[in-house]
């Protein structure tokens, strides 16, 4: 490393471990907006009829009309769009271009598809975020979105690998069922039923106190069906689910001796959520509000036959960077793939279960691939007070984990 390259990565990074929680710089990189829309039951909920283009046009429509006046009147300004996505062949590129041109975005504002799994709302937020901070762009917008109902039959992994690679004992590890490496890490590290039951269990009793509550009331953009109707509500959060009733669900994966059941693993979901980011001049400039701050992103690899230990090696990784540590972390969001892998992460990590997922997580709300780094994001800054710190993370499908750190302002 060049010595030049050397000091700039010392100056930011005693910028930002400095005073994470109050530091204020002209060139940070800061949110905007960011809402989502509700989560609906994958095949049999309210957008099992329609595809990502128009859940991803009938947002942006919601979406924009909620940016501050000097934005919603020149949408121009928003110099380029990424939107996560999983399921969709090439990631959308072309429907979810032609989305955001339906939805008033000008033809000048570029637009990319990512997919990087289960992680890919939230490399959008970073894509995003990191364009800015180079300098390409002021203003851009990251989006996830997923329809399981529709895209599902597209996950297809055994005929996306070749015959070759099928032979080779690393790739072919690739291929196991997300279902079993949750398996894997219940037992290798020793996390039993009960403990995953109970996990999923307050999930679920979390997302309906906060249904009934409204907690979600400000992050949650009204979805507007074909026939007229609209969506305003989760559809996965149950109530009265005990670790009991739970119990009761034969195991999903490996015939009576396995511990991943459909209670307490995420739900087959469709949903769309978004991300506006500036840089904080620029938001000064067009008197643009600030929810908070992005500080930094990591991804990682893991080995893929336990791939949902990834936040555990995510989350230490993102927060070295900015010089933090898991006790200054006030929320996390992480992403509950199964109950088993998330609860590891957190035993892993000595986090505390009260600041995780506070208003429940995948596993009550559900999990549209694509759209769930987004969505994290969406929520935590509905769930952080003034100055607080959080942490994204998720685990990703082929062995990776991902992590972003936010503050609020």
């Amino acid at each position: 490393m060049s010595q030049r390259l050397h000091d700039i990565k010392e100056h930011i990074t005693s910028k930002l471990s400095s005073n994470a929680r109050s530091d204020r710089s002209a060139d940070d990189v800061v949110i905007v907006s960011a809402y989502r829309s509700p989560i609906a039951k994958g095949f049999k909920g309210s957008y099992k009829d329609v595809n990502t283009d128009y859940l991803l046009t009938q947002f942006l429509l919601s979406f924009i009309d909620k940016f501050p006046g000097s934005l919603k009147d020149h949408l121009e300004l928003i110099e380029d769009i990424t939107c996560g996505n999983v399921l969709n062949v090439g990631a959308g590129a072309t429907e979810h271009r032609a989305a955001c041109l339906a939805a008033g975005i000008p033809y000048s504002t570029s637009f990319n598809a990512v997919n990087r799994q289960c992680s890919s709302g939230l490399t959008a937020v970073n894509d995003i975020a990191n364009k800015i901070q180079t300098g390409q762009i002021d203003i851009g917008l990251a989006l996830g979105v997923e329809s399981m109902s529709q895209n599902y039959k597209n996950l297809n992994p055994l005929g996306t690998i070749s015959d070759t690679l099928k032979n080779d004992r690393n790739a072919r590890k690739c291929l196991i069922p997300m279902g079993i490496t949750n398996e894997n890490v219940a037992a290798n590290f020793s996390i039993d039923r009960a403990n995953q039951d109970k996990f999923a269990a307050s999930s679920y009793n979390k997302a309906q106190h906060a249904i009934e509550a409204g907690l979600f009331n400000d992050e949650i953009l009204p979805m507007k069906l074909p026939d007229g109707t609209a969506v305003t509500k989760d559809e996965g959060p149950r109530p009265n689910v005990t670790p009991e009733s739970l119990g009761s669900l034969r195991p999903a994966f490996i015939k009576d001796k396995g511990t991943t059941t459909a209670g307490n693993s995420s739900q087959v979901s469709d949903g769309v959520a978004g991300v506006l980011l500036t840089r904080r001049s620029v938001a000064e400039n067009l008197n643009l509000p600030i929810l908070g701050r992005y500080l930094a992103f990591q991804a990682v690899g893991v080995p893929p036959e336990v791939m949902g230990v990834g936040p555990a090696y995510a989350i230490p990784k993102v927060l070295s960077k900015v010089n933090l540590s898991i006790a200054d972390i006030d929320i996390f969001e992480i992403n509950e793939a199964f109950a088993a892998q998330c609860l590891y992460c957190c035993n892993k990590l000595n986090i505390d279960l009260n600041k995780v997922n506070p208003k429940g997580g995948a596993i009550a709300l559900g999990h549209p691939l694509g759209c769930t780094g987004a969505r994290q994001v969406a929520t935590i800054f509905n769930e952080l007070k003034r100055d607080q710190i959080g942490v994204v993370s998720m685990c990703i499908g082929t062995g990776m984990g991902a992590a972003a750190v936010f503050v609020k302002e």
